[in-house]
């Protein structure tokens, strides 16, 4: 399972910043973006890494739901 997630920086952002990752679920590629308010890219990144289980497990449950938008599953802070 720790190979199933790819990350990849979001531009900035004026509410703070976003990280976008990859989450395979399966055969399928679905692309996840985390919304935070931390100033740095650094600090959203690290936070990522910190609930990154919690984030994978929400995004895979959304997932299952149907709740994509623009093809993105969006997320917030825990």
């Amino acid at each position: 399972m720790l190979n199933d997630l790819r990350i990849a920086p979001e531009p900035d952002s004026r509410n703070g910043h976003s990280v976008a990752f990859v989450l395979a679920i399966g055969t399928v590629r679905q692309m996840c973006r985390l919304q935070t308010t931390f100033v740095t890219q650094n600090q959203a990144f690290s936070y990522l890494h910190k609930h990154r289980e919690q984030f994978e497990r929400l995004a895979r449950e959304r997932f299952a739901v149907g709740q994509i938008e623009d093809g993105l599953i969006k997320l917030t802070m825990l």
